[in-house]
Protein backbone atom coordinates (compact mmCIF):
# COMPACT_ATOMS: atom_id res chain seq x y z
CA UNK A 1 0.00 0.00 0.00
CA UNK A 2 2.92 2.24 0.64
CA UNK A 3 3.73 2.09 -2.79
CA UNK A 4 0.50 3.48 -4.03
CA UNK A 5 0.44 6.45 -1.72
CA UNK A 6 3.98 7.58 -2.19
CA UNK A 7 4.34 7.06 -6.08
CA UNK A 8 1.98 9.23 -8.25
CA UNK A 9 -0.27 7.20 -10.52
CA UNK A 10 1.51 8.85 -13.95
CA UNK A 11 5.18 7.48 -12.05
CA UNK A 12 3.30 3.88 -12.10
CA UNK A 13 2.04 4.00 -15.17
CA UNK A 14 5.32 4.81 -16.55
CA UNK A 15 7.09 2.29 -14.21
CA UNK A 16 4.54 -0.51 -15.42
CA UNK A 17 4.70 0.73 -19.28
CA UNK A 18 8.77 0.69 -19.33
CA UNK A 19 8.48 -3.03 -18.02
CA UNK A 20 6.20 -4.21 -20.56
CA UNK A 21 8.35 -2.44 -23.21
CA UNK A 22 11.43 -4.52 -21.35
CA UNK A 23 10.04 -7.69 -20.93
CA UNK A 24 8.39 -7.80 -24.45
CA UNK A 25 11.65 -8.10 -25.75
CA UNK A 26 12.84 -10.55 -23.47
CA UNK A 27 9.92 -13.15 -24.08
CA UNK A 28 10.74 -12.56 -27.94
CA UNK A 29 14.18 -13.11 -27.19
CA UNK A 30 14.02 -16.06 -24.90
CA UNK A 31 11.08 -17.54 -27.31
CA UNK A 32 13.04 -16.62 -30.57
CA UNK A 33 16.10 -18.26 -28.92
CA UNK A 34 14.52 -21.53 -28.44
CA UNK A 35 12.09 -22.02 -30.86
CA UNK A 36 13.81 -20.65 -34.15
CA UNK A 37 11.89 -19.83 -36.94
CA UNK A 38 10.97 -23.39 -37.76
CA UNK A 39 8.77 -23.57 -34.13
CA UNK A 40 10.61 -26.72 -33.34
CA UNK A 41 12.32 -26.35 -29.53
CA UNK A 42 13.64 -29.62 -29.66
CA UNK A 43 13.72 -30.80 -25.90
CA UNK A 44 12.26 -27.63 -23.81
CA UNK A 45 13.37 -27.85 -20.21
CA UNK A 46 10.69 -27.63 -17.81
CA UNK A 47 12.32 -24.31 -16.08
CA UNK A 48 12.89 -22.40 -19.75
CA UNK A 49 8.90 -23.11 -19.57
CA UNK A 50 8.25 -21.27 -16.14
CA UNK A 51 11.23 -18.51 -17.07
CA UNK A 52 9.31 -17.97 -20.36
CA UNK A 53 5.85 -18.22 -18.81
CA UNK A 54 6.84 -15.27 -15.96
CA UNK A 55 7.66 -13.20 -18.43
CA UNK A 56 4.46 -13.59 -20.05
CA UNK A 57 2.66 -12.63 -16.43
CA UNK A 58 4.95 -9.67 -16.14
CA UNK A 59 4.01 -8.41 -19.18
CA UNK A 60 0.50 -8.88 -19.06
CA UNK A 61 0.77 -6.74 -15.99
CA UNK A 62 2.41 -4.37 -17.47
CA UNK A 63 0.23 -3.59 -20.04
CA UNK A 64 -2.72 -3.90 -17.51
CA UNK A 65 -0.92 -1.24 -15.08
CA UNK A 66 -0.21 1.17 -18.46
CA UNK A 67 -1.85 1.11 -21.92
CA UNK A 68 -4.42 -1.26 -20.92
CA UNK A 69 -6.09 1.23 -18.68
CA UNK A 70 -5.47 3.91 -20.97
CA UNK A 71 -8.40 2.87 -23.73
CA UNK A 72 -10.91 4.04 -21.43
CA UNK A 73 -8.78 6.41 -19.73
CA UNK A 74 -8.13 8.63 -22.40
CA UNK A 75 -11.50 8.75 -24.05
CA UNK A 76 -13.36 10.32 -20.71
CA UNK A 77 -11.09 12.85 -20.30
CA UNK A 78 -10.42 13.90 -24.18
CA UNK A 79 -13.97 14.89 -25.19
CA UNK A 80 -16.18 17.62 -24.53
CA UNK A 81 -19.05 16.97 -22.14
CA UNK A 82 -21.67 17.71 -24.97
CA UNK A 83 -20.18 14.80 -27.12
CA UNK A 84 -18.70 12.80 -24.30
CA UNK A 85 -21.40 9.84 -23.91
CA UNK A 86 -21.54 9.29 -27.63
CA UNK A 87 -17.76 9.19 -27.66
CA UNK A 88 -17.54 6.68 -25.01
CA UNK A 89 -19.57 4.52 -26.78
CA UNK A 90 -17.97 4.56 -30.00
CA UNK A 91 -15.38 3.91 -27.74
CA UNK A 92 -16.46 0.91 -26.42
CA UNK A 93 -17.40 -0.76 -29.76
CA UNK A 94 -14.30 -0.17 -31.41
CA UNK A 95 -12.48 -1.34 -28.24
CA UNK A 96 -14.53 -5.14 -28.35
CA UNK A 97 -14.43 -4.93 -32.74
CA UNK A 98 -10.65 -4.92 -32.05
CA UNK A 99 -10.35 -7.20 -29.23
CA UNK A 100 -12.73 -9.69 -31.09
CA UNK A 101 -10.47 -9.49 -34.09
CA UNK A 102 -6.97 -9.82 -32.36
CA UNK A 103 -8.68 -12.75 -30.36
CA UNK A 104 -9.70 -14.29 -33.80
CA UNK A 105 -6.20 -14.26 -35.87
CA UNK A 106 -3.99 -14.45 -32.51
CA UNK A 107 -3.40 -17.87 -33.07
CA UNK A 108 -3.05 -17.75 -37.05
CA UNK A 109 -0.31 -14.93 -36.60
CA UNK A 110 1.75 -16.73 -33.52
CA UNK A 111 1.63 -19.79 -35.81
CA UNK A 112 3.51 -18.03 -38.82
CA UNK A 113 5.15 -14.61 -37.22
CA UNK A 114 6.19 -17.37 -34.47
CA UNK A 115 8.42 -15.13 -31.62
CA UNK A 116 8.05 -11.94 -34.03
CA UNK A 117 4.73 -11.37 -32.82
CA UNK A 118 6.07 -9.79 -29.71
CA UNK A 119 7.84 -7.79 -31.63
CA UNK A 120 4.72 -7.02 -34.01
CA UNK A 121 3.01 -5.26 -30.87
CA UNK A 122 5.85 -3.98 -29.74
CA UNK A 123 5.93 -1.66 -33.09
CA UNK A 124 2.10 -0.73 -32.17
CA UNK A 125 3.43 0.15 -28.65
CA UNK A 126 6.10 2.65 -30.04
CA UNK A 127 3.70 3.66 -32.60
CA UNK A 128 1.06 4.56 -29.92
CA UNK A 129 3.35 6.07 -27.71
CA UNK A 130 4.29 8.76 -30.89
CA UNK A 131 0.60 9.29 -31.20
CA UNK A 132 -0.31 9.96 -27.83
CA UNK A 133 3.01 12.66 -27.02
CA UNK A 134 2.40 14.40 -30.88
CA UNK A 135 -1.30 14.54 -30.95
CA UNK A 136 -3.10 13.87 -27.44
CA UNK A 137 -3.43 17.42 -25.47
CA UNK A 138 -2.59 17.65 -22.20
CA UNK A 139 -5.28 17.32 -19.69
CA UNK A 140 -4.42 17.85 -16.17
CA UNK A 141 -6.04 20.80 -14.77
CA UNK A 142 -8.21 21.81 -17.12
CA UNK A 143 -12.14 21.15 -16.30
CA UNK A 144 -14.42 19.46 -18.92
CA UNK A 145 -16.25 22.44 -20.00
CA UNK A 146 -12.90 23.14 -21.20
CA UNK A 147 -11.90 20.41 -23.27
CA UNK A 148 -13.38 22.25 -26.58
CA UNK A 149 -10.94 25.58 -26.25
CA UNK A 150 -8.32 22.90 -25.88
CA UNK A 151 -9.03 21.20 -29.16
CA UNK A 152 -9.11 24.68 -31.07
CA UNK A 153 -6.16 25.99 -29.50
CA UNK A 154 -3.81 22.02 -30.07
CA UNK A 155 -1.48 22.36 -33.22
CA UNK A 156 -2.74 19.62 -34.97
CA UNK A 157 -6.55 19.18 -34.52
CA UNK A 158 -7.17 23.17 -34.54
CA UNK A 159 -7.70 22.70 -38.41
CA UNK A 160 -10.69 20.43 -37.75
CA UNK A 161 -12.22 22.35 -34.86
CA UNK A 162 -13.94 25.42 -35.33
CA UNK A 163 -15.56 28.32 -33.18
CA UNK A 164 -18.58 26.90 -34.84
CA UNK A 165 -17.68 23.83 -32.90
CA UNK A 166 -17.48 24.92 -29.60
CA UNK A 167 -18.71 28.21 -29.13
CA UNK A 168 -17.34 29.94 -25.65
CA UNK A 169 -20.10 28.72 -23.47
CA UNK A 170 -21.33 31.41 -20.47
CA UNK A 171 -17.48 33.08 -20.80
CA UNK A 172 -15.55 30.34 -19.49
CA UNK A 173 -11.75 30.92 -20.87
CA UNK A 174 -8.55 28.60 -20.49
CA UNK A 175 -6.07 29.90 -18.11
Amino acid sequence: MYCFSYYTYESLIHFFGSTFAYVQAVVAACIGAKFGVNGNPGELPKWYAIVVVFFICIYVAGFAWSWGALGWLVPSEIFPLEIRSAAQSINVSVNMLFTFILAQIFLTMLCHLKFGIFLFFAFFVVLMSMFVYYFLPETKGIPIEEMGQVWKTHWFWSRYVTDEDYPKARGYEMT
